[in-house]
């Protein structure tokens, strides 16, 4: 059972949700905008956030960036457009999935589901020895996979959750061919049940913070990724 805040400025949507929501057994709390559902983060902790874009006195990209200054709980956005800005914005605030309307209730609820599982079991670093750090470039690429910190030419990167995620299971299996439903079902904790643009758009914005050495991963048409060092 999972608490859960349910943010839309239409009322159908929120009760649509809710309902499937407590049918599966959760608690639900729900707010009109993104005001109240940072203010409602402030006085409460929610396992999971659902939470609409396009919304009156705070969008939920301000939102988003708002509850992230004194949480890290799970954020799964709601979009009317489905455009690719949109996912872009939304994964660099470290939100953890996205589902674009008109949705099924129980895809929703599906996706709740897979964003706790992978969130609570956090397979990334369990079991790995202290001090696991790999170097590229005479460490100009450089990647301290128990402090989760990666750093380009000196300089200390910051990613999304989702990024370092990836980032680290990509090192971990270099110069191994990763289809993309590997990729998916390693680092998202589900068997392809998502988009595979989700993970294309989340191989850009690593791209795009490793800089130079973005160069390491390459593109294998047809199957998925390799990181070639």
């Amino acid at each position: 059972m999972y608490n859960i805040l349910v943010v839309d400025d239409e009322a159908r949507i929120r009760e649509l949700i809710t309902k499937y929501a407590v049918f599966e057994g959760h608690n639900v709390t729900e707010a009109p905008d993104g005001m109240e559902a940072v203010l409602l983060c402030r006085r409460q902790q929610f396992d999971i956030i659902i939470m609409d874009i396009m919304m009156p006195e705070l969008d939920g990209f301000s939102a988003c960036r708002e509850i992230r200054k004194i949480s890290q709980t799970p954020i799964i956005m709601l979009s009317a457009r489905g455009e690719e800005y949109d996912k872009i914005n939304g994964f660099e605030l470290g939100i953890d999935d996205y589902v674009v309307k008109p949705f099924s209730p129980k895809e929703l609820m599906l996706r709740i589901e897979a964003v706790m599982k992978r969130v609570r079991s956090s397979p990334s670093d369990t079991g790995r020895p202290n001090n696991e750090v790999i170097e590229f470039d005479g460490g100009g690429l450089k990647a301290d996979i128990t402090a989760r910190l990666v750093f380009v030419d000196g300089e200390r990167v910051e990613m999304s959750p989702k990024e370092y995620d990836l980032f680290f299971y990509m090192l971990r299996n270099k110069n191994i061919a990763l289809s993309r439903e590997k990729l998916l079902s390693e680092v998202w904790g589900y068997d392809f049940y998502g988009d595979a643009r989700t993970l294309d758009t989340h191989i850009k914005l690593l791209r795009k913070s490793l800089g130079q050495y973005s160069k390491y991963i390459v593109t294998l048409r047809g199957v998925g990724y390799r990181f070639e060092a």
